[in-house]
């Protein structure tokens, strides 16, 4: 298999497993973006590896990278939904190979099942008699939407601004919002809840999602193994019908 390549376009290098086969527990960081992907995946992992068990924890990349660089609990693997995330940890010394681009998102308008308030695009979110649903603009589905709004002078109108992505969406499947902006990907695993409406300004902000085993990773054997897995054909494969936007 050619070496991945990173956001910068560089090969990525990590360790490789041994001869025998990675074993013990992997912690996996991953943006709560991929909870459905990184699940489906990690049971595929584990079938492979009958010695390892995978622990995964979802959350905003800003907040589990500020957690990873705290270094309060030990973490072998982090998934990061954006370049700029990833960075924080880069820039922390807290790797030692170069994270690879494995999939990348696009942002998609929600609504309630059937679109109640007749949301027809970008422009809806500056219509401050809807309830509106933002990420924050500190995690990536949040600094994407607000790239798009400014890139095409909309002033939103939010009423509330959540943590992350699956907050946004469980929102707007509540009725609590008439409209929140998700990953395509999100609003694909969520189909028979919620209406899906794309936007062709999505594309102008496209978040790269990044993987690398940790320098003070536990079991680096695991992560490493783990983390070439997430960039296989399968991977890829799983990524794609999730609705993410293809690598090719």
């Amino acid at each position: 298999m050619a070496a991945p390549t990173g956001p910068s376009g560089e090969a990525s290098v990590s360790p490789s497993p041994s001869e025998t086969g990675p074993t013990g527990n992997v912690t996996v960081y991953a943006a709560s973006s991929l909870t459905e992907t990184f699940t489906q995946l990690a049971g595929e992992f584990e079938a492979e590896h009958p010695g390892v068990t995978v622990t995964l924890n979802f959350g905003g990349s800003s907040t589990l990278a500020d957690e990873i660089v705290a270094g309060s609990t030990p973490v072998d693997v982090f998934a990061s939904a954006d370049d700029a995330t990833m960075k924080t940890v880069v820039d922390a010394g807290l790797v030692e190979w170069t994270p690879a681009t494995f999939t990348r998102n696009a942002l998609v308008i929600v609504t309630p099942k059937g679109n109640p308030a007749g949301v027809t695009g970008l422009e809806d979110f500056a219509d401050p008699t809807l309830k509106i649903a933002v990420c924050a603009a500190k995690v990536p589905c949040g600094a994407a939407s607000a790239k798009l709004f400014e890139q095409n002078d909309i002033v939103p109108k939010p009423d509330t601004k959540e943590s992350d992505v699956k907050a946004v969406l469980t929102k707007v499947r509540l009725g609590e919002a008439d409209a929140g902006l998700v990953y395509a990907s999100d609003a694909k695993a969520a189909a028979s809840e919620v209406t899906a409406i794309e936007f062709p300004e999505a594309l102008d902000a496209v978040n790269n999602y990044g993987i690398v085993p940790l320098k003070a990773a536990p079991n680096p054997e695991a992560a490493a193994a783990f983390t070439e897995f997430i960039l296989t054909a399968r991977g890829v494969e799983v990524f794609d019908e999730a609705g993410f936007l293809s690598m090719t």
